[in-house]
């Protein structure tokens, strides 16, 4: 077989694989013509929802928007079935706003979207971030990360870690890290998933589990209770508000951060022109006042990257969570 025939049986394959995709998804037709809309891959109320949510009350609060901004939410396979019908009956729609996060470029770096990839789609911007944390009830004996990895050397199916993610997913490959570069077994971390971080931490104050896996935005109200401490933070360095005094992993003597941004990507076949004006509407956004208070009272970190600066963060994240899944054996 020459190259030529089989790059010809690639394509095809992939048109198959997306046109099933399609069908499993049951996608409308493309064009929107009611306005602008931000597709949420979640249920309501999780961080992609709001992500659309908080946008979108700004979009409008500064007319930038034809109209109303409509929030669609689109669960599924960890934001596979959003990016499944942008790219299968959407790819040219100028009106689509999607949102994302490192769960998706993480999601991608594993292949769990099928044939899908990175280059599928455009990718805008982001517009604030949190980090990752390792929280425990109030009454745990461990204080600090050191703590927690001594047990975990011990005795490692003592500890029970919660998560509002899928196995393999971001609150799992949290501790997946901290395991792997502390010298333990990845392989012997006891991961139990829910969905959503909610759930994960209400196993964790009900006593089903020993940890839990997440953002700090979703411990800081159960610490001001006294109900949750939190053991480490998985931030370049120290962050201000109520965790300031958690030290970092970094600190404690392990290479690992995580950064959850919030951003989004748009169809991969619009025009440049198009592309464009998404990236103008974010910088204008991302700059504004109005969005600063959102950012705050969403207890976002600033985090603002847009155009091709954020393209290449996103190409390079998939790269290095490729490595990372190699090197912690979740793939070949």
């Amino acid at each position: 077989m020459n190259s030529r025939t089989a790059r010809g049986i690639r394509i095809v394959r992939r048109r198959a694989a997306l046109t099933a995709i399609a069908l499993v998804v049951g996608c409308s037709p493309q064009e929107n013509t009611r306005g602008w809309e931000c597709i949420a891959p979640a249920n309501a109320g999780g961080g992609w929802d709001l992500t659309c949510r908080s946008v979108a009350r700004v979009l409008q609060d500064l007319d930038l928007s034809p109209g109303l901004v409509r929030t669609t939410n689109l669960p599924g396979a960890g934001g596979g079935v959003a990016f499944a019908r942008t790219v299968a009956q959407r790819s040219d729609d100028p009106s689509l706003l999607v949102a994302a996060s490192p769960s998706t470029t993480l999601r991608l770096a594993q292949k769990q979207y099928g044939p899908l990839a990175v280059d599928d789609v455009r990718w805008v911007g982001a517009l604030g971030a949190e980090f990752g944390v390792l929280a425990v009830a109030a009454d745990s004996p461990w204080n600090d990360l050191g703590d927690l990895l001594a047990a975990l050397r011990s005795d490692p199916t003592s500890v029970v870690v919660s998560g509002g993610s899928a196995v393999a997913g971001q609150d799992h490959m949290k501790v997946l890290l901290l395991a792997h570069r502390s010298g333990i077994n990845p392989r012997s971390i006891r991961y139990v998933p829910f969905d959503g971080g909610g759930e994960a931490m209400t196993a964790l104050l009900g006593g089903f589990v020993h940890v839990f896996s997440g953002e700090g935005s979703e411990v800081e109200g159960q610490v001001a209770a006294g109900r949750l401490k939190v053991l480490t933070i998985l931030a370049p360095e120290r962050v201000s508000g109520p965790l300031r005094d958690v030290p970092t992993a970094l600190e404690s003597g392990v290479d690992v951060t995580w950064v959850t941004w919030r951003g989004f990507y748009v169809p991969g076949s619009i025009d440049d022109a198009t592309y464009d004006r998404w990236v103008d509407v974010l910088r204008q956004v991302g700059s504004s006042p109005e969005w600063e208070v959102a950012r705050r009272a969403n207890r976002l970190d600033p985090f603002f990257v847009v155009g091709a600066d954020f393209e290449a963060l996103v190409k390079q994240q998939v790269a290095d969570f490729e490595e990372m899944s190699r090197e912690i054996g979740l793939i070949r």
